[in-house]
């Protein structure tokens, strides 16, 4: 469900974004821009099925560092799918954690 829900999340805020702003903006604004979004959905993505955000961001910190590696090589969207498994394991590795039964994390 998390890994859905992010994937949904940023791809919704990657159009709006893309299509709102210039890609001037995103040559030199992406490396913050791009970030930023990943984490706001993150926080997002805990508070709708419920798990603690901070934990939930930090794993999407180090779900992203791979997404990170991809954009530098030029694979920039492999990276977000390899970063929304990760952190889609993250948030059902938190929930059996925390004692929750979840449908596909």
């Amino acid at each position: 469900m998390a890994g859905l829900l992010q994937l949904v999340l940023v791809a919704t805020l990657g159009v709006a974004l893309g299509l709102s702003l210039s890609h001037d903006f995103f040559e030199s604004w992406g490396w913050l821009a791009g970030p930023a979004a990943w984490l706001i959905c993150a926080a997002v993505t805990a508070l709708i099925v419920r798990l603690p955000i901070p934990i939930s961001v930090l794993g999407a910190v180090v779900a992203g560092i791979p997404s990170a590696a991809a954009t530098l090589t030029g694979i920039h969207w492999l990276g977000v799918v390899v970063g929304i498994v990760l952190f889609a394991l993250w948030c059902g590795w938190l929930a059996a954690r925390e004692g929750r039964q979840t449908e596909g994390a």
